[in-house]
């Protein structure tokens, strides 16, 4: 391990930058989840179940929104990409604080769909500014802010809720995150770099050179259109063009890459799943005032394991990391009071950060610069995917089981998961090889 890497990294400006902006702009989103509930909860007088409905609404719209806005940045450049979610964010969570819920309910949807691509956007920029070890120890940064973050802002959101301030804290929220990509924008980080820049532009001229060739013997083209009967050709046409459409668009998505999308899909099931299983157990235990000790407890541990990964010299197969925190998970179910749990905790945390970390290097390596964008938006998507599932799949086992199925149940399913995806793995190269 080599800690004088993250002092070198920070050297480089637009690193440093882009790490604090990074920090700063998922300070108010991270807030967010938990205003919009205890808005929903206490300031409209529903109930949970619809709290919970529209965070889920909110996250299908993030899913669906985040390949879309990656490629968009992919397409047109950083900032002719960010200009739609920097009015959405602005105007729907200006408005959502003032609507029933009826009308709250499509208004969440579209402020995931368009919300700020931040986490996509930091990581491919990431991705073009730190190559080799330096990228492997800026991911590990990455990922330890984001736990800094979440540290912070749901506290935060959680105080100016319980204060009455619900509607002015998801205000806030819109008009904080506008201004961070403001500046981003201001800023523009490079999302790819100048010898691909300059390919791309040769590549699009000698397309242009090529397009005018191919116009000459329009009477040949003609002539051999007459043969073919029109029917035949347009359906043809229209399979060959549909499909060499689809696979070329999706010509970065190899075995290789699916993989590492699972791998995100896990992790995010199984955050989600323990963030359930820690808030039941301490509720129902009677001990709700001691759930930031453990939460303390598990992030403390996960930038601990992102300042390690972050200075080794090799990577570690993101696979075999979410084994692991899968596994330590487990023992998560046997603690029975509140300092057990948190020291539990610690386990499964230290290889947090490090799991993400590897899991973006991994997608950073394996796609191309032209496509990154998209590929680090379906990397997201696949990440919402899976906290999207862990939490009602812990709750289904707490309310049959108690608090400790919740922990037996998302720490199986990633352990499942990871075997699986390894034996296929192993598979492949077996028929690679022969």
């Amino acid at each position: 391990m080599n800690f004088a890497l993250y002092r070198e990294l920070l050297a480089v400006g637009p690193i440093r930058r882009l790490l604090l902006v990074g920090m700063v702009a998922r300070i108010p989103h991270s807030a967010a989840g938990v205003l919009l509930t205890l808005h929903i909860v206490l300031t409209l007088d529903k109930g949970y179940a619809a709290a919970g409905a529209a965070a889920a609404v909110m996250t299908i719209g993030i899913a669906v929104g985040a390949p879309w806005r990656g490629r968009r940045v992919d397409t047109v450049g950083l900032r002719r990409a960010l200009i739609p979610s920097v009015v959405c964010e602005a105007v729907i969570w200006s408005v959502v604080p003032h609507v029933s819920y009826e009308l709250l309910l499509p208004l969440v949807f579209v402020g995931g769909l368009l919300t700020l691509p931040i986490f996509s956007v930091i990581r491919q920029s990431l991705g073009v500014l730190a190559d080799g070890a330096q990228r492997r120890t800026a991911f590990a940064l990455d990922s330890i802010a984001t736990e800094v973050v979440f540290m912070i802002g749901p506290a935060a959101g959680a105080v100016v809720a319980t204060s009455g301030f619900t509607v002015l804290g998801l205000t806030v929220v819109g008009l904080s995150t506008s201004l961070a990509g403001l500046f981003l924008m201001w800023f523009n980080p490079p999302t790819r770099s100048a010898t691909r820049t300059e390919d791309a532009e040769a590549d699009q001229q000698h397309a242009a050179e090529a397009a005018v060739v191919s116009t000459a013997p329009v009477h040949v083209q003609e002539a051999a259109a007459d043969l073919v009967p029109a029917g035949v050709e347009a359906a043809g046409a229209g399979r060959t063009g549909l499909c060499g459409k689809v696979a070329h668009n999706f010509a970065w998505f190899t075995a290789a890459v699916a993989a590492v999308f699972a791998v995100a899909a896990g992790t995010g099931m199984v955050l989600s799943g323990t963030d359930v299983g820690i808030v039941a157990a301490l509720e129902i235990g009677g001990h709700q005032s001691e759930i930031g000790v453990v939460f303390l407890f598990w992030c403390a541990a996960s930038v601990l394991g992102g300042l390690v990964y972050g200075a080794m010299h090799r990577p570690v197969s993101p696979m075999l990391l979410l084994l692991g925190m899968a596994a330590l998970t487990i023992p998560m179910g046997f603690a029975h009071d509140t300092w057990t749990l948190a020291f539990v905790s610690i386990l499964p945390g230290l290889l947090c950060a490090p799991v993400l970390s590897a899991a973006s290097e991994k997608v950073a390596d394996l796609v191309a610069e032209e496509r990154r964008g998209e590929a680090m938006g379906w990397y997201g998507s696949a990440l919402t995917a899976g906290v999207a599932l862990g939490a009602p799949l812990a709750g289904i086992f707490i309310d049959g089981t108690g608090p400790s199925g919740g922990f037996v149940a998302v720490g199986l399913a990633g352990v499942l998961l990871c075997l699986v995806g390894l034996l296929l793995q192993a598979m492949r190269r077996r028929k690679v090889a022969a």
